[in-house]
């Protein structure tokens, strides 16, 4: 559908290296004219006998109201509300603030009555609750892992201009070298 040179339209290539086909596609239920492009890289290492495939797609995106709020980054923890003392004092403190603020005049624009409600809600929560910390993964991708990547790369590279018996022995264990070291990094 799209003109480009042959290794760019198959998908696939054998173990024999001899036989290539097009068996990856890209799908579209309707708007199939928004597609302008499909392509597929045999560069992108993905670790598979398989080669990328990548579309340029025309979209006309909307934004929704809900997806337009943004979220500010405080949680309050809380788990804290399970133990009694905490949460009696923020029944308590919530009690003062709301008092306090039947006590001022009545806001005639209901937009600041809301922000006032909503700010005495958010630093009484803060000063009994406290936030929660947010988990910090471990770093697992490093030099190391950039190394045995590299020496893929390298491998399929030689696979790919002399599909030898040997180069794709040294392209499998490389493979599983690669493999087995960032699976035990990352758990």
């Amino acid at each position: 559908m799209f003109p480009h040179q042959n290794n760019h339209k198959y998908t696939w290539t054998s173990p024999d290296v001899k036989t290539h086909n097009q068996i990856d596609h890209i799908l579209r239920d309707r708007w199939h004219s928004s597609i302008l492009d499909v392509q597929s890289f045999r560069g992108a290492d993905c670790d598979i006998d398989h080669y990328l495939v990548a579309a340029k797609v025309r979209e006309r995106l909307t934004l929704s109201k809900q997806a337009a709020q943004t979220f500010d980054g405080e949680r309050f923890n809380l788990r804290k509300l399970n133990e009694l003392e905490v949460r009696k004092q923020y029944q308590i403190e919530i009690t003062n603030r709301f008092a306090a603020l039947e006590n001022l005049n009545n806001d005639k624009d209901i937009y600041r009555g809301w922000d006032n409600i909503k700010e005495n809600i958010k630093t009484s929560a803060k000063d009994s609750l406290g936030l929660e910390e947010l988990m910090q993964h471990k770093p697992w991708f490093d030099e190391e892992c950039l190394g045995f990547l590299d020496q893929r790369k390298e491998a399929k590279m030689q696979w790919i201009h002399d599909p030898s018996q040997s180069n794709v022995d040294n392209l499998n264990n490389v493979r599983c070298d690669a493999s087995r070291h960032t699976k035990r990094r990352y758990i």
